[in-house]
Formats: C-alpha cells, sequence, structure tokens
C-alpha cells in the first residue's frame, strides 16, 4: 500500500488511467468486431463503411500506446485483404 501522499495521488492517477485506457482498447475491439461482423454477413457495403470508421479508431488506439503500431498495422491489411476477397 502506498504510505507517501505523492504515492496515494499515483495510485489515483494510474487506476484513473487503467480504466481509461481500457474503456478506449474495448471501443478499439467493438469497431474491429462490427467489421468482422459485416464480412461474416457476406454485406461488402457495411464492410467497407465499418472499416472506414474502424480505422481511424484503430489509429488513435495504436497513436496513444493502447495497442502496438505493428498491430494496428496488422489488423487494417487483414481487415482490408478480407474486404477486397469477398465476391
Amino acid at each position: 500500500m502506498a504510505n507517501s501522499a505523492q504515492a496515494r495521488k499515483r495510485a489515483r492517477q494510474a487506476e484513473k488511467h487503467r480504466q481509461h485506457n481500457a474503456a478506449r482498447r474495448n471501443m478499439t475491439r467493438t469497431y474491429l468486431k462490427k467489421v468482422l461482423k459485416a464480412i461474416i454477413a457476406g454485406d461488402k457495403e457495411g464492410a467497407v463503411s465499418a472499416y472506414r470508421e474502424a480505422v481511424p479508431v484503430i489509429d488513435r488506439a495504436a497513436g496513444k500506446g493502447l495497442i502496438h503500431p505493428n498491430k494496428a498495422a496488422r489488423h487494417k491489411s487483414r481487415l482490408n485483404a478480407r474486404i477486397r476477397a469477398m465476391a
């Protein structure tokens, strides 16, 4: 347990940041799932529009350090490849 006032404050700040980051990560996953759902349903137009909405969210998450930039690029690349592979 934190003993000094500074350590107590840092613990409070860390918990606030952790919850904020968790919410942002969850939002990113939600946008990824929307694209996958449209791809699985075979809705190409829906997948393209969901992908366009997801890309800035993924990029923001990578920019804030919530996910690694390579992971963001990998997600975007794989989703785009699956959309292009649709009929």
